[in-house]
């Protein structure tokens, strides 16, 4: 098996087929082979597990994962790298390459057709550009998986792992609050990478929650609360919910709700509690009926 762990393997596979990375795609793969050993080990991996891979890229993981895996499921969007991954990956029959952006795809319906029994583990290496979108994805569909190992740009690892009213909180910190326990699994120096970024990463593990640690009505009013709170920043709470149309909630009304709740009119979405949160959400459901 060729050694994916190697600058010139990596870089004599894709000169051989005229390919380059692709900075819009923000393709950076990970060869260290110590930060790829504790991915696997933190994903805890065994015989009975499926995982879904997003972005791939040359094989490296995947590899380890299939390795260790009962199925895995790749996911990914060049179509450049499909031809490569197929002859990396050809030592394993429990692997499925699936050319396409997650974005775009039905989780639900790939977790259907993709794995029939067994615990579903995420495991990806996310570029920095869509981090947010494909974890916000991953949380709002549910399709049942019960981890994700991701790794994504420190500065994004401090926010999903940020506790609520925390400095580096936003909106994403709370949804990822609501549905999983969170943890730093490891910091990645930007030599661990292929082509080298110019910023540290980090291995995160997000847990899911049996139960969410709050109670709320409607899930989706409760994560468009907290997205429209964190709109304009600069703004108070008050503001930002009260001209949001999809909240839909008038400013006295919404004034009237802060006031039973006993919290300041004037108070910044990052200084609310995810309590807060669940509450305010329940309420303008409550006076909507």
């Amino acid at each position: 098996m060729l050694k994916l762990n190697n600058r010139n393997v990596i870089k004599g596979q894709m000169n051989e087929r005229g390919l380059k990375f692709n900075k819009a795609l923000g393709q950076n793969f990970l060869i260290d082979d110590s930060i790829l050993d504790k991915i696997v080990e933190a994903s805890e991996i065994d015989a009975d597990t499926n995982v879904l891979e997003i972005g791939p890229g040359a094989g490296a993981l995947t590899c380890r994962l299939a390795a260790a895996a009962k199925k895995v499921a790749a996911v990914e969007i060049d179509t450049g790298l499909l031809p490569l991954l197929g002859e990396n990956l050809s030592g394993f029959d429990n692997v499925n390459i699936i050319h396409g952006d997650i974005m775009d795809l039905s989780l639900k319906e790939l977790f259907e057709k993709e794995f029939e029994s067994g615990p579903v583990k995420v495991v990806a290496n996310l570029p920095y550009y869509i981090t947010t979108p494909i974890v916000m994805k991953l949380l709002e569909e549910n399709p049942g998986f019960e981890s994700l190992v991701i790794m994504v740009q420190k500065e994004v690892a401090q926010r999903l792992t940020a506790h609520p009213g925390d400095k580096n909180c936003g909106a994403i910190t709370y949804s990822v609050n609501f549905c999983c326990e969170t943890e730093t699994v490891i910091d990645v120096p930007p030599e661990a990478f292929m082509p080298v970024p110019k910023v540290w990463s980090s291995v995160i593990k997000l847990t899911a929650r049996q139960k969410p640690p709050v109670d709320v009505i409607d899930e989706q009013h409760f994560f468009t609360l907290i997205k429209a709170a964190f709109l304009m920043r600069r703004k108070t709470f008050l503001n930002c919910v009260s001209q949001n149309e999809v909240i839909n909630v008038k400013k006295e009304t919404l004034r009237e709700i802060l006031r039973e709740l006993h919290i300041s009119e004037n108070i910044r979405g990052e200084a609310l509690s995810l309590v807060q949160f669940s509450q305010i959400s329940n309420a303008i459901i409550k006076r909507n009926l």
